[in-house]
């Protein structure tokens, strides 16, 4: 149990990699937080999962990122459910095209409010709590933080922030808090799906010719979470993506 007696949040877990990151840290002895924003009935189902599983040892909080009195009352109600906090796994991402010329503000706050302002303001909200533990933050980035999907430009440059945030916040809050990333390649495919052909042309770039799975990056989550000596890191979970 490697993270036992450890309380972690992890924001947008109510499905897809959220909630596998928070299966495999409450299997390793997490009390877990699930943030959600609008998926209640799954948050709540996955908080009765675990909780069959080890009594009392999860919950689930709602708030709308956007909103920085929501936010602040997220961090409120986490660092206090379990008395303190030793991770932050900001997870919550909204992903989804904007060709230009075509640009407008609401997607461009939701984008970098998302996946930018949301884990830089609740970092800053968790930070006491956080510091107190001496725990870290994990923030989940993307392999296009680095490389240009077409048209997709407002999400990467957010997630590109999201990269430097990283790497700031690592300097900025040691020596007692530790910061890291993972950029995460082919995993699992939008819930608007794509083509065939589409997700056929991305497997062909990827060296080991394969979606990888959530537990994958569950792990990296797990170690990054266990490893006290590693900050400042974003580690590439992409098949080898990267490398072509």
């Amino acid at each position: 149990m490697l993270l036992s007696d450890k309380t972690a949040l992890i924001t947008g877990a109510a499905g897809r990699l959220g909630a596998q990151i928070a299966r495999t840290l409450h299997q390793n002895g997490a009390n877990l937080i699930i943030h959600y924003r609008s998926s209640e009935s799954a948050a709540q189902a996955l908080v009765a999962e675990l909780n069959l599983q080890r009594e009392d040892s999860a919950c689930a909080l709602g708030a709308d990122l956007a909103s920085q009195q929501e936010l602040e009352r997220l961090a409120t109600a986490a660092c206090s459910q379990f008395s303190g906090l030793d991770l932050l796994v900001n997870n919550a991402s909204s992903f989804y095209p904007t060709r230009f010329g075509e640009i407008d503000a609401s997607q461009w706050d939701d984008l970098v409010g998302s996946n930018y302002r949301a884990p830089l303001f609740l970092s800053q909200a968790c930070y006491p709590a956080l510091r107190q533990s001496r725990g870290g933050i994990i923030n989940l980035v993307d392999i296009y933080a680095t490389m240009p999907l077409n048209r997709h430009s407002v999400y990467c440059s957010a997630k590109a922030a999201n990269q430097m945030l990283v790497r700031s916040l690592a300097l900025e809050l040691a020596p007692e808090v530790r910061v890291n990333g993972i950029a995460p390649g082919a995993i699992l495919w939008p819930d608007s799906g794509d083509s065939d052909d589409y997700q056929q042309s991305i497997l062909e770039q990827v060296p080991l010719q394969r979606c990888g799975t959530p537990q994958v990056i569950a792990d990296t989550a797990l170690f990054l979470a266990t490893n006290d000596y590693i900050t400042g890191e974003i580690i590439r979970v992409d098949g080898g993506r990267m490398l072509r």
